[in-house]
């Protein structure tokens, strides 16, 4: 009866449930300082999108005031950030709401 009641290291880990945890993403913003070229220009450089892509991205963020242009690690959304900053754009990262 006593071994019943033992448990290993390994069968705890065996019950443990994992939840995937949320991305985060990067949101570019509107301003009223750069061009829309230049907007889409940067997410062709940056990004690598493809010019529709980016052109599409570009409209987001001129006519509903931000766009989504990257998800994954938080480190990695970090340095997006930065590297719009250092574009001249307005940006931030936050935990992916969906």
């Amino acid at each position: 009866m006593a071994d019943t009641l033992e448990r290993t290291e390994e069968d705890l880990d065996l019950h443990t449930v994992v939840l995937p945890d949320r991305p985060w993403i990067t949101i570019v913003w509107n301003d009223p300082v750069n061009l829309q070229n230049y907007v889409t220009w940067v997410f062709k450089t940056y990004f690598g999108f493809a010019p529709p892509e980016a052109k599409r991205l570009m409209l987001l963020v001129h006519h509903e005031g931000r766009a989504v242009v990257a998800t994954g690690s938080r480190e990695e959304m970090e340095r997006h950030v930065v590297a719009m900053h250092g574009y001249g754009l307005w940006a931030t990262l936050q935990k992916d709401d969906e």
